[in-house]
């Protein structure tokens, strides 16, 4: 074990410390990060419209919440707070990408958000055209339809559609992301080159700080956007038949990568990664965050939208099903949450469960006082004091179930979800919500998934407690 843990840190840790502090990286993590008060607040109010609207049908026959004084009220203002948060989020990540990448580079950040901003919109369309679609009208019905100004007109037995001027909404939403992290990378890193090579406006000193760096963005912005503008109708000059980009990033790189990334390797691979990076003292999970809510955190923020928005006649969890079963990339059986949900209890690595069998087992008085002082923060999912105070880093005791007990969990969680004994993690749930109260809010309030929580808890109990008990003869050699 002194000899596997030599050889890491001589050659792993020193590349894991330098991906951990590499400042695109770092910028695309505080990014997702940024976008929290937006996605939670929306989050939020999806999670009041599942228990209020969604859950109660299960439980009593004919409930329509859409009808109910007060509920049904509470239900349009959730729509309200879903219509500026989730369904444009794609505008708020882009600007909080750009916004963090411009500050990685030590340039102006208001205006590096704006830029990756502008980018997003440049690309996404203002247009909706069909072909035109042989149908019998009455003439009253087709003077209606050209009367109302709407781009849909009828001529000569055919309805067709040309509308400006319109935005699609999978434009704005997480479909968004793929496309803004690689435009907006383009756009804010030239930028910052740019501005960094003095190829400014400069003013005199006299001049408001405030005005000054709004004329010393304007070259620099526009050199920026001019760019992207250009790469868009290049790229809709060689693509004809998929002229907007972002359609055609989620078509063939995005969906294809995000079904891959559903299969179980790519999700005992990357709790893996998780526990070996904090075993080494690094912040697992907010060194792989691009990993986790580029790829898990998109597919998460889809199943909320369904689950709000509905699916084929279909709403809440069964919309989110029916969206995967249909197999578009729509909805998706593991997103970011199911980690927190079946696995991640108490913080990376299932560690409360080590708290409460070190209370039940244990005979050290050290590892006994660090889990009194640790149980508490550990069920808000708090671990550090236990990370650092037992301490779990560098200790060659407790390494293997900490590394093993995830794993086992997020089988269990994977086989229940895709076997559809338990709903599909389609809520955003804070991450302080304690383990079992967690579960059952993020599938959408699915009785079940405490259940899988449950076993999954049992199984990391089973892992943990030999080593528990192993431990209280390897005081004398610490």
């Amino acid at each position: 074990m002194n000899a596997i843990n030599a050889w890491m840190e001589k050659y792993f840790v020193p590349i894991a410390g330098k991906i951990g502090a590499q400042k695109h990286l770092v910028a695309l993590r505080d990014a997702f990060i940024g976008t929290l008060p937006a996605t939670m607040a929306g989050s939020i109010a999806v999670m009041i419209n599942a228990i209020i609207r969604d859950l109660p049908p299960q439980f009593f026959k004919g409930y329509d919440g859409t009808t109910i004084p007060v509920i049904k009220q509470i239900i349009a203002v959730n729509g309200f707070m879903w219509n500026g948060t989730l369904a444009v989020v794609g505008l708020v990540f882009a600007f909080s990408w750009g916004y963090n990448l411009a500050k990685a580079y030590n340039v102006n950040q208001l205006a590096g958000g704006i830029v990756a901003l502008a980018t997003l919109i440049q690309g996404v369309g203002f247009s909706a055209t069909t072909t035109p679609v042989s149908v019998k009208l009455t003439a009253k019905a087709a003077d209606a339809i050209n009367k109302a100004a709407s781009g849909i007109s009828y001529a000569d037995g055919k309805l067709s559609t040309n509308v400006w001027g319109f935005i699609k909404l999978g434009y704005l939403d997480a479909n968004a992301y793929f496309t803004i992290m690689i435009m907006g990378a383009i756009t804010v890193i030239l930028y910052s080159k740019l501005t960094l090579a003095n190829i400014t406006i400069k003013l005199p000193d006299s001049v408001p700080p405030a005005v000054s760096s709004a004329f010393t963005a304007i070259i620099p912005a526009a050199i920026s956007l001019y760019t992207s503008a250009i790469i868009y109708y290049i790229f809709s000059l060689l693509s004809p038949k998929t002229p907007v980009l972002i359609t055609w990033i989620q078509t063939t790189i995005a969906d294809p990568f995000m079904s891959a990334t559903q299969g179980i390797g790519w999700v005992i691979l990357i709790t893996l990664l998780v526990s070996v990076f904090w075993f080494f003292g690094l912040h697992g999970s907010n060194v792989l965050a691009p990993v986790l809510e580029g790829v898990w955190g998109q597919g998460q923020l889809k199943n909320i939208n369904v689950f709000q928005h509905g699916y084929n006649g279909k709403h809440g969890a069964d919309a989110v099903v029916a969206a995967i079963k249909a197999g578009h990339g729509d909805a998706y059986y593991w997103v970011r949450g199911s980690f927190d949900s079946f696995a991640w209890f108490g913080g990376s690595g299932g560690t409360i469960v080590l708290l409460i069998m070190i209370l039940l087992l244990s005979k050290r008085d050290d590892y006994r006082t660090v889990a009194k002082l640790g149980i508490g923060p550990s069920v808000f999912n708090i671990n550090e004091p236990v990370m650092f105070g037992m301490p779990i880093v560098l200790n060659p005791v407790f390494v293997i179930p900490f590394i093993i007990a995830p794993v086992a969990s997020v089988i269990i969680g994977y086989i229940a979800t895709v076997s559809g004994l338990v709903n599909p993690v389609s809520q955003s749930i804070p991450w302080v919500v304690p383990p079992f109260l967690y579960s059952f809010l993020a599938t959408g309030a699915d009785w079940r998934a405490p259940i899988v929580t449950l076993v999954s808890f049992a199984a990391s109990i089973v892992i943990w407690t030999p080593f528990v008990i192993a431990a209280n003869n390897t005081k004398d050699a610490d």
